[in-house]
C-alpha cells in the first residue's frame, strides 16, 4: 500500500513476485491505516521544523503541503483535478470517462484543485496559530490515515465503470472492511491528537464531515458515471484530509 500510495522509495521484499503491482483492495487496505501514518510523516515534520525555525504559519503550512504533494507525487490531487473536469464537464457518460482519462486541466479541475490547496495550506496555517505547532503536527500525521480510508469510500460502494481500468483490476473492500479501516484510522487519529492536546471531538467531527463529503461525492458518480474510478478515490481523500482539518478548528 505504501508503494501504491506515494513516491517513497521502497526495495523489494522477498516474497513479492511484481512490486509494481496493483495491489489486491480486497485484502491490502488492511495495511492502509500504518501506509496512512508513513506518508504523512514527512510533512508533520516539516511543519514541526519550519515553525520551529521561525518561519510564518503560512509559510510553514505551505512548506508542509508541498511535502505532502511531493511525497505522493500529487496523486490524489490528479484524481480531485480529474473527478472535476470529467464529471462537472461532461454531457454523456462516455464523454465524462474521456474528460477524467484526458491528461490536460480543464477549468474546473483547475478550480478545484486550486481551492483544495488553499483550503489545506490556510486551516494548517489557522491550526498552528490557534492550537500550536505540536498539535497541528499530529493533525497532519492523523489525517493521513484518515483521509485515504474515507477515499475508500465510492470504492467499496460503488462498481468500477471501466473494465480495463486500473480500480477494477485491484477489486473491491467488503463494507464490514471499510468500516473497520475507517475505525481504526479514527482511533489512531484520536490517540495522536488527545496525546498532543486536543479535543477529540474536533477529530469525531472532522471524521464525520469527511465521511458526509465522500457519500455526497459517491452519490455524484453514480448519477454523472453510473461507477467509479480511482480518480473519484482521490477526490474523497482530499475532502477527507480538509474535512478533518476543519473539524478540528471549528472545535477549539
Amino acid at each position: 500500500m505504501l508503494r501504491f500510495y506515494s513516491r517513497i522509495p521502497i526495495p523489494r521484499l522477498p516474497f513479492e513476485t511484481d512490486p509494481h503491482a496493483i495491489p489486491d483492495f480486497t485484502s491490502a487496505p488492511r495495511m492502509l491505516p500504518l501506509a496512512g501514518l508513513l506518508i504523512g510523516l514527512p510533512a508533520a515534520l516539516m511543519l514541526w521544523i519550519a515553525a520551529t525555525l521561525g518561519l510564518p504559519a503560512l509559510v510553514a503550512a505551505t512548506l508542509a503541503i508541498a511535502t505532502a504533494v511531493l511525497v505522493t507525487g500529487a496523486f490524489h490531487e490528479d484524481g480531485l483535478a480529474d473527478t472535476f473536469d470529467g464529471l462537472g464537464g461532461g454531457w454523456t457518460v462516455e464523454r465524462r470517462l474521456e474528460i477524467m482519462k484526458d491528461s490536460r486541466i480543464g477549468t474546473y479541475g483547475g478550480a478545484a484543485l486550486l481551492l483544495a490547496l488553499i483550503l489545506r495550506i490556510t486551516a494548517v496555517a489557522a491550526l498552528v496559530d490557534e492550537a500550536g505547532i505540536w498539535i497541528t503536527a499530529a493533525i497532519i500525521l492523523a489525517a493521513a490515515p484518515l483521509s485515504r480510508c474515507i477515499g475508500l469510500v465510492p470504492i467499496t460502494l460503488l462498481p468500477p465503470v471501466r473494465a480495463d481500468g486500473v480500480s477494477s483490476a485491484a477489486g473491491r473492500p467488503s463494507l464490514l472492511l471499510l468500516a473497520g479501516l475507517i475505525a481504526f484510522s479514527l482511533a489512531i487519529a484520536i490517540a495522536l491528537t488527545v496525546t498532543a492536546g486536543a479535543a477529540v471531538q474536533g477529530v469525531i467531527v472532522g471524521a464525520v464531515l469527511g465521511l458526509a463529503l465522500a457519500a455526497l461525492m459517491t452519490a455524484w458518480a453514480w448519477r454523472a458515471i453510473k461507477g467509479q474510478t480511482g480518480d473519484i478515490a482521490g477526490a474523497c481523500q482530499q475532502g477527507g484530509e480538509i474535512a478533518v482539518y476543519l473539524g478540528l478548528l471549528v472545535s477549539l
